[in-house]
């Protein structure tokens, strides 16, 4: 038998670009963004930026402990919770600080995590958002459960999931974004395409000439966009929301960006990296490029970009006054019994038992010299 072809239809992939590095738009690809969420957007991007500096800062004081830079991705972040509704979820991997502030989530809860007193069982459902997920890709099989569970009630909401180009290695990705076409769940993964994979670079992670194409085999539509232009991902991002809250099923977006800092801060990228390379892409950083549009749009000017500086400032600072009041009412150990289970089973009870028993012998032991 002669072999045959079998005929795929329009395998080609979408790549989107609004803004350029130096704040040039395509006029006609352009959102309809009122100024207030423009300079929102902004703000967001700058205080992800600084809190992330600051963060960085307190790391190196032993005062955290470690964590993932975000600097060169906020715009990715934003342009892509900007789309949720509270309504909606978030499924963040272990970088979207910026998506998480805009998302609701406090400085200070954040500091908590990093500094080793997790919150996010306690919470309670005041936030459609779930805990930053270490294990990677473990969170888009969470995030398409969570949109499943959205059809199944027919509901209007939307799940997103965040993601790295190191996560598209996983079984995790590749069962959820198949389990997703599938069942058509209203699912947006926006993978952050941001170089590097720790010290392995794209190159080594797939031979695809895109991530967004890995859409196709799946069976749903896939766009790559430049994520350091905040415009482009909103745009994506808005038309895959409208597409799954419609009934149209789930997308991949692969935003195109860079990780300008570190991938934790227990990590030397200088052993893997060039600095000609980072150079190369500070060029493109996504807040300097903004700037530039808000201030020839007349949404900036020189004078509100230095209040702004000074309010985020005084924000995070007041953040981590908070934070750091709040780490001293939390040094009971026996708190990591509790918010792992809404009614504790019978095994972990035991466990509690048996360690404030063992507790309240050694401190026994200790007042009897």
């Amino acid at each position: 038998m002669p072999r045959e072809t079998i005929s795929i239809s329009d395998p080609s992939v979408e790549s989107l670009k609004i803004l350029d590095e130096k704040g040039q738009v395509d006029a006609g690809l352009v959102p309809e963004l009122d100024d207030a969420l423009l300079l929102k957007l902004f703000r967001a991007m700058l205080l992800g930026r600084r809190f992330d500096e600051r963060m960085l800062s307190l790391q190196r004081q032993g005062r955290i402990g470690t964590f993932a830079p975000i600097s060169g991705q906020e715009a990715s972040q934003l342009g892509a919770v900007a789309v949720l509704g509270p309504l909606d979820w978030m499924a963040p991997s272990f970088r979207e600080t910026a998506a998480q502030l805009w998302r609701g989530v406090s400085m200070e809860e954040i500091l908590l995590t990093y500094g080793g007193y997790s919150l996010e069982g306690d919470k309670g459902e005041s936030q459609n958002n779930l805990p930053i997920s270490v294990p990677v890709a473990s969170q888009v099989i969470h995030a398409v459960g969570l949109a499943w569970a959205i059809q199944y009630r027919k509901k209007k909401e939307v799940a997103m999931a965040f993601l790295g180009d190191g996560g598209t290695s996983e079984g995790d990705f590749h069962e959820g974004l198949n389990f997703a076409a599938v069942y058509q769940a209203p699912v947006i993964f926006v993978c952050q395409n941001n170089q590097w994979a720790i010290s392995v670079p794209r190159k080594k992670q797939t031979l695809s000439k895109t991530i967004a194409q890995k859409a196709i085999a799946y069976g749903m539509p896939g766009m790559q966009v430049d994520g350091n232009d905040v415009l482009a991902v909103y745009s994506a991002a808005k038309e895959a929301a409208e597409r799954a809250r419609s009934g149209g099923g789930p997308t991949l977006i692969e935003c195109v960006t860079y990780r300008m800092m570190m991938h934790t801060t227990a990590d030397d990228p200088k052993k893997y990296r060039s600095e000609e390379e980072v150079e190369s892409w500070r060029e493109k950083d996504p807040i300097t490029r903004f700037q530039r549009y808000l201030t020839e749009k007349g949404v900036l000017s020189k004078e509100k970009i230095e209040g702004l500086e000074s309010e985020i400032k005084n924000e995070i600072q007041e953040g981590v006054d908070r934070a750091e009041a709040k780490m001293k009412t939390l040094q009971d150990p026996i708190r990591m019994f509790d918010h792992a289970y809404e009614t504790m089973p019978s095994h972990i009870a035991e466990q509690r038992q048996e360690f404030e028993q063992e507790r309240a012998e050694a401190q026994e032991d200790e007042r009897h010299g």
